[in-house]
């Protein structure tokens, strides 16, 4: 682990630090019932603004081969994620007119969820992925897939052997970049002259907004604005040609780059940047973020604890790093969760880092019927909760915890 002392992406000193989540273990670690006796490595988690090119990011970074290198998020177990993809790679094929003879290149490709979509119509595709383990799995599905870090170096080294992108796809990898100069710089490279590439990626002004402190993790270095983001791609010949906000993910900005001199007139990206000059910069924007946060954290302990003493049962939905981040922050152990479902077998049966509540599948619901189940997954709610229509017509409640408590 490294401290920072100046941004990642432009090197300024000027941080401002707003958010203190206090002493975290890795959110995806989760555990063996082997492991629960062994102590668990935990790291600072605090958020600062620079000042400078408004890029929010947390101090602390975690070497990324104890991050990635075997990683168990499998994108395809989300219906959400599947559907969205599928949109965004039927979208881009009609939009490019890309055919045989075109190159899709996804960055952090997973286990190729978006790349099947272009495979299946004919379009060659190649991932690059960094966990061993889901490259192997996305190779098997037959998505050609990379099991590297992408980064300049990579980029240089496949233009050297004749390939250039004519779309390049990052979505949900740039909060997760320590070396962010590093992967612009690869795109830059790797991108053909005309090409386009497409990023999504969390928005800070929803993190801020709507107090999605849990967007951030040791996985999520950053969480962008389009502030920042235009900043970094100047500084590699690139430039934002579009942009548009979703609602995947509690807010998510996408946007599509070119090389530089090849943007357009993008009218949507200066409505953008226009915005976030009243706000990006401004420390008192972020300012007041702590206590409101630390205000629902109280919110959420009150009602747990209120129905523990009613005698009620509580579970919980979704291992993810969101959840894990949530619980060990407010202090939620099994006293008041008493187990967590999700649908990913490579999280069953195993144990949320720090706070040691176990994982079950969700069939474990409707066999013990707890009286109400906290939406740690709160960004996959509606997917969550038509899943578990049966719970609910049981008679089973939702909580859904950000960014305000409420009861469904």
């Amino acid at each position: 682990m490294t401290t920072i002392t100046a941004c990642r992406s432009c090197g300024s000193k000027d941080l401002y630090q707003f958010l203190d989540l206090g002493d975290q273990p890795l959110a995806n670690a989760l555990l063996t019932r082997e492991q629960l006796e062994r102590p668990e490595t935990v790291y600072p988690l605090k958020v600062v603004l620079c000042r400078e090119c408004t890029l929010v990011q947390i101090t602390e970074s975690v070497d990324p081969e104890i991050l990635f290198r075997d990683y168990i998020y499998f994108s395809s177990f989300s219906e959400t994620m599947l559907a969205h993809a599928k949109e965004v790679a039927d979208r881009l094929r009609a939009e490019r007119h890309l055919g045989a003879d075109d190159l899709v290149v996804e960055i952090a490709s997973n286990d190729g969820y978006l790349l099947k979509n272009f495979v299946a119509a004919g379009v060659p595709v190649l991932g690059i992925e960094p966990a061993r383990n889901i490259a192997a799995h996305a190779v098997k599905q037959g998505i050609p897939t990379v099991s590297e870090f992408f980064s300049t170096a990579l980029a240089r080294d496949l233009a050297s052997k004749g390939k250039r992108a004519d779309v390049m796809i990052a979505n949900n990898v740039m909060a997760h970049v320590p070396d962010i100069n590093d992967i612009v710089g690869g795109i830059e490279v790797l991108l053909a002259d005309d090409g386009v590439f497409v990023m999504e990626t969390p928005y800070v002004k929803d993190m801020v907004e709507n107090l999605e402190f849990d967007t951030m993790y040791h996985e999520h270095y950053y969480c962008h604005s389009l502030t920042d983001l235009e900043h970094l791609c100047r500084r590699h010949g690139l430039a934002a040609s579009d942009v548009q906000w979703i609602p995947i993910h509690g807010g998510t900005i996408q946007v599509s780059v070119t090389h530089a001199g090849r943007e357009g007139d993008r009218p949507r990206v200066r409505a953008m940047l226009a915005d976030e000059a009243r706000w990006a910069g401004d420390t008192a924007y972020y300012a007041d973020m702590g206590r409101k946060v630390d205000a629902l954290k109280d919110e959420v302990l009150r009602l747990l604890r209120e129905l523990r003493r009613a005698g009620k049962r509580v579970a919980g939905y979704g291992a993810a790093a969101k959840g894990a981040t949530l619980i060990n922050y407010m202090g939620i152990g099994p006293d008041l969760i008493e187990y967590v479902v999700d649908r990913s077998t490579y999280k069953q049966d195993k144990y949320l880092p720090g706070s040691h509540i176990p994982v079950h599948a969700p069939e474990r619901l409707l066999e013990d019927r707890p009286d109400y189940l906290v939406l740690l997954a709160w960004n996959l709610a509606e997917e969550i909760v038509r899943q578990q229509d049966a719970y609910r017509r049981a008679g089973g409640k939702f909580i859904v915890p950000v960014p305000a408590v409420r009861v469904m």
